[in-house]
């Protein structure tokens, strides 16, 4: 098992109950299911600070004893208050109630003396040996405070008047008159001086001196900004929290609103204000002086804060899964006990804060050591396999089965048996992972040469490259590309350079040349291109030139020319890819004039290339030829490319043609 910890703020709280990791079972559970419960991992490994530190229900109040000993808690239900003992790391004993306690104070430095204010208007006194007294009080109480020197009880209730029980005397004394009419919240005494502090639903603050049995002191104008207190509360504000400090003249108090205020008994305004940012009422105020650095702890019904008691500094915060009803803090130390609104207690520990207490000393290493270790879940013991992967195994006759466990478009497989089927499967798969790493360490060993990597980013290539030329002619050059200041440049294409502009050709002449000869070389090759076109439409005009003859030969030259014309069309396809190549190879061996030689052909007509296979006809032949040309002059009949024929002709008049006329 792992302790859950969080990070807020980089401030490590491990939550050693009360939170996802622990687990609470019943007692008639794990008597009945004993065996069982020994293969629970869950279980087995659990953490437990404290034994049985919970309650059936709910938790309502927990305080420590002031010899450090005990730590007391009361919850329900049914009603009841339970002792722990930090010698035994174990519940001490429980004690049932009639009713649910809200509040309890603890009359002597160990547990053997508490005093109980239940919700029925009944104060119970406990000792030792179980319930001792129980007193009844005209209205609802509300808090608790006890008054070492004079044996004074003060009870606040919900009315303007706090009960005065003195427990030396066994009566009650004459009520504290308070301007609080809508009742007293909380009270609080100064540990230093036995300054009386009361806190009234009309949120305003009285400081009473037990001495003089007078008000000493009044906070009635406690601002808070007006749209905060509307945005979380309609109601108007109360004072829900009080706590002094040990120094005699801090003091802080705690709104229904959400926010702490500290105030110097010296003056009326105070010197920090805190807002919670929950908008629910403060339930309690500690100050913490175990570190360096004087914090103040205050907590909601949903969240603690930790934070800087100088200047209202955030240092962390600790949110349980349940509502929080008290929070009780171990004197120099780390560790905070909370009862909530649920069956565990909540026990955190927060190593920055302080130490771990004496008698959990062990805490400051089983933290460490349990979170570095994985945290082992139930399904680690299975495999998630498809339907395929199921055939492909050969595990598909198991379908229906106890063996496989159906889970949405697949099944839970136990994971030995799934490697099992996996190695008959593929037996040589050992071999193949080996032939796997051994490629991977041979590529991790390439990888470590010295090579040039130069990523180029998608805007701006060219002036990347540049920059990267100039960087790596100066030894001592800076990384333009890697600078903040100019990493939108390559990244945003808003930034990137026109290079087609005037305005970049004229600031860049160098650049402009550079294209200018690649465009040049592109050109020529298009030329050569443009040949291998112009000489497969000359042969197509040669073909036209031959039908153009005499009527007496016309056929024998048609059949002629369709033969030689296949042959050409033949060789012409086989050779195509051929002649592409030797392009490249002729613009290699150009002359130092810069002019190619081009292939000259013998013969021309008109003007135009003769074909390669005029050369093999007679003086007759081509005779007859250039005679029929000129007899046709302005008469001429040629071929496309796709197969079609064209004709131009010009029309002559009726005698030039010999055919007379009117």
């Amino acid at each position: 098992m792992v302790l859950p910890v969080t990070q807020a703020n980089n401030v490590k709280v491990y939550t050693v109950s009360g939170g996802l990791g622990s687990r609470s079972i019943p007692d008639w559970i794990v008597r009945k299911r004993k065996r069982q419960l020994k293969k629970d991992l869950e279980y087995s490994t659990r953490v437990e600070l404290i034994q049985d530190f919970e309650f059936p229900q709910a938790s309502n109040c927990i305080r420590t004893s002031r010899d450090g000993n005990f730590v007391i808690a009361t919850g329900t239900y049914k009603p009841q208050m339970r002792v722990y003992e930090y010698a035994e790391a174990s519940m001490k004993f429980e004690r049932h109630t009639d009713c649910e306690s809200l509040k309890f104070e603890v009359l002597s430095d160990d547990w053997t003396k508490t005093v109980h204010l239940q919700d029925d208007r009944w104060i119970e006194f406990h000792t030792q040996g179980g319930h001792h007294y129980r007193t009844r009080i005209p209205k609802h109480g509300r808090d608790l405070a006890y008054h070492f020197p004079s044996c004074d009880l003060l009870v606040s209730a919900s009315t303007h008047e706090v009960y005065r029980l003195n427990l030396e005397l066994g009566r009650f004394s004459t009520p504290i008159q308070t301007d609080g009419t809508e009742g007293v919240n909380c009270a609080e005494i100064n540990p230093a001086h036995q300054l009386f502090g009361f806190g009234t639903a009309n949120g305003t603050v009285e400081l009473w001196d037990p001495r003089s049995k007078a008000r000493v002191g009044l906070l009635n104008d406690i601002k808070i900004p007006a749209s905060v207190v509307d945005e979380y509360n309609k109601d108007p504000m109360q004072i829900s929290a009080l706590k002094f400090r040990n120094d005699g003249l801090t003091m802080a108090a705690g709104t229904s609103t959400g926010h702490t205020l500290l105030y110097d008994l010296r003056s009326s305004v105070p010197y920090l204000i805190k807002d919670h940012q929950y908008g629910l009422p403060i339930k309690n105020i500690h100050f913490h002086e175990g570190g360096e650095t004087p914090r103040v702890i205050v907590s909601d019904k949903k969240v603690i804060k930790i934070w800087d008691r100088n200047n209202g500094k955030h240092f962390t915060s600790i949110e349980p899964e349940t509502d929080i009803n008290d929070v009780c803090v171990v004197e120099q130390s780390g560790l905070l006990f909370t009862a909530q609104e649920g069956i565990q207690m909540g026990a955190y520990y927060v190593p920055q804060l302080g130490p771990a207490p004496r008698w959990a000393s062990f805490l400051d290493n089983i933290t460490e050591e349990m979170e570095e270790n994985p945290n082992r879940d139930i399904y680690d013991e299975y495999k998630f396999v498809t339907r395929k992967e199921l055939s492909a195994l050969g595990l598909d006759h198991l379908m229906g089965t106890n063996v496989l466990k159906a889970y949405m478009h697949g099944f839970f497989v136990d994971l030995r048996l799934y490697e099992q089927a996996k190695l008959i499967a593929n037996p040589f798969a050992y071999d193949e992972y080996r032939q796997k790493t051994v490629r991977d360490k041979i590529e991790k060993e390439r990888g470590s040469r010295i090579r040039v990597n130069t990523k180029l980013p998608a805007v701006n290539k060219e002036v990347a490259k540049s920059l990267l030329e100039s960087k790596n002619k100066k030894k001592n050059g800076t990384d333009v590309l890697e600078d903040d200041r100019f990493k939108q440049m390559f990244a945003d294409p808003e930034f990137e350079v026109d290079t087609e502009s005037k305005e970049y050709q004229l600031l860049h002449p160098n650049t402009v040349k550079k294209r200018r000869a690649i465009d040049s070389d592109n050109e020529d090759e298009d030329e050569e291109d443009e040949e291998q076109q112009e000489e497969e439409s000359d042969v197509d005009s040669d073909d036209s030139e031959r039908m153009s003859g005499d009527s007496e030969s016309e056929d024998d030259l048609v059949s002629k020319i369709r033969k030689e014309r296949g042959m050409h069309v033949r060789s012409k396809k086989k050779t195509q890819t051929s002649i592409r190549s030797d392009a490249g190879k002729k613009q290699k061996t150009k002359p130092k004039n810069g002019k190619r030689s081009l292939e000259m052909r013998m013969g021309t007509d008109g003007g135009r290339m003769a074909s390669r296979n005029e050369d093999r006809k007679s003086f007759g032949e081509r005779l007859k030829s250039e005679k029929s040309q000129r007899r046709n002059e302005g008469h001429r009949v040629s071929r496309t490319a796709l197969g079609g024929m064209e004709m131009s002709f010009t029309p002559q008049s009726r005698r030039r043609r010999g055919g007379g006329g009117r």
